[in-house]
């Protein structure tokens, strides 16, 4: 019961700066292709498409899935990916370069021209600023270095928006729309239709569930991790007293599955993986 009182107070004090309210407020394509209008105001967008809800791109079995929060299509075939970042993890750069080459995977098939890849834009809104300099936007395309008249032409930008700005470098109803992310109070109509749109959202029975699933589950992957690295501590422990007396692999293995209750799979896969 002390759970979920605790569940309703956070569901209720969400805002626009939580990626999962974000990535449902803008399924709504008007709100959608409306920010989309601020922050690139000189397109000309007709209408959003929604290949895929909140799309997830799994490239393969061993490289890093991403779930994008909002990733969206106009009616020219351009992409857009919409990120919602609270926190500075300092990898932003590297992220939105990932970001990039998945988005760029399923833009054509095996076979296809390189010439069907089409104009996207990676956007992360952001609570801070990433690069310290006091701008509301930072926008990077490939530019040659020696000539910065010369631009790589393929058809890819990044975008980074800080709502903690402090310079007069944006259009005001862009500003205003980073004021609410930031807390402030709405101050022109789309905002406020945003702050409406929040509201529903919260009243959105099956959307509080699969929120409180993913915390759920978040909670537990990071239980998992604590008692993971426990067992990693251990492994290290025994491995190296292993190696100090001398003992074969069968032997430090034997005596991983006693002492730690864990499978000779298990055993193999913590061995092999013992100092990399």
């Amino acid at each position: 019961m002390e759970n979920q009182m605790e569940f309703n107070k956070t569901w209720e004090s969400l805002g626009i700066d939580n990626d999962f309210l974000f990535g449902k407020v803008m399924q709504d394509p008007e709100l959608c292709k409306e920010l989309l209008q601020r922050i690139l105001p000189d397109l000309e967008i007709d209408h959003i498409e929604y290949p895929e809800l909140q799309k997830e791109i799994r490239p393969d079995v061993d490289a890093k899935s991403v779930r994008l929060d909002v990733y969206v299509k106009d009616g020219k075939g351009t992409v857009y990916d919409i990120e919602m970042q609270v926190s500075n993890t300092k990898e932003l750069p590297q992220r939105s370069r990932y970001y990039q080459s998945m988005i760029d995977l399923q833009m054509i098939d095996a076979g296809q021209h390189y010439k069907k890849l089409k104009q996207s834009y990676v956007i992360f809104i952001c609570l801070f600023d990433a690069f310290g300099k006091g701008r509301h936007m930072y926008t990077f395309e490939n530019i040659c270095r020696e000539d910065n008249s010369v631009t790589l032409g393929d058809h890819t930008v990044k975008i980074f928006l800080n709502a903690d700005g402090e310079m007069d470098d944006v259009s005001g109803e862009l500003k205003a729309f980073l004021d609410y992310v930031k807390g402030r109070e709405p101050e022109d109509d789309f905002v406020k239709r945003l702050e409406e749109a929040i509201k529903e959202a919260k009243k959105n029975r099956e959307w509080r569930h699969e929120y409180m699933t993913l915390l759920m589950r978040d909670q537990e992957n990071i239980e998992k991790g604590m008692e993971r690295g426990k067992i990693e501590g251990r492994v290290e422990e025994i491995i190296e007293t292993g190696f100090e007396f001398h003992l074969s692999e069968n032997e430090i293995l034997e005596r991983m599955q006693k002492k730690l209750n864990i499978s000779l799979q298990m055993a193999q896969e913590y061995f092999s993986n013992f100092g990399k």
